[in-house]
């Protein structure tokens, strides 16, 4: 695969593949920095993801935690017991509804997360924040809007195989 050169103008035309790929390896190389950070603390990226969800709205359904982790309430129903053993979330009994849980982080829950946070901010801080003012005005409209256009994807993909 060849990606475009130079323009004679010297400007250079940019590929989408060529950028989707730099932004998969910026993620990648994210993510990697930020779960050794997290290990040190005694977290997996998913562990903390849960924590710092419930740190945004406590009270979610197991449930509703799946649908905001973007996983499947099976694939959250392991690692959700295991928090529980661990006792970094508890469950608490719905009112009228005998099916379901309320999930809240305990203190030592909460502790943890708020300090999986500032190590995620201290790293966004270090490089991200590095960047001037106006790149990032810049860089939230164009994630703004590539969210859009990537959620109308989604919602047409669904439309698909819902048929």
């Amino acid at each position: 695969m060849s990606f475009p050169s130079p323009t004679p103008a010297g400007q250079e035309t940019v590929d989408p593949l060529r950028v989707w790929f730099r932004v998969i390896r910026l993620h990648r190389r994210a993510v990697n920095t930020v779960a050794s950070t997290l290990k040190e603390l005694g977290l997996s990226i998913p562990q903390f993801d849960l924590l710092s969800t419930l740190t945004e709205r406590e009270g979610l359904s197991q449930q509703e935690l799946a649908e905001r982790l973007y996983v499947t309430k099976g694939n959250v129903s392991g690692l959700l017991d295991r928090m529980v053993e661990a006792g970094l979330v508890e469950r608490r009994s719905i009112p009228g509804d005998r099916r379901s849980n309320a999930l809240h982080l305990t203190d030592k829950g909460r502790d943890l997360a708020e300090k999986g946070i500032a190590a995620q901010r201290a790293y966004v801080e270090r490089t991200l924040g590095t960047l001037p003012p106006q790149d990032l005005v810049d860089l939230e409209r164009i994630v703004l809007a590539w969210r859009e256009k990537a959620r109308v994807e989604e919602e047409t993909m669904e439309s698909k195989q819902r048929r």
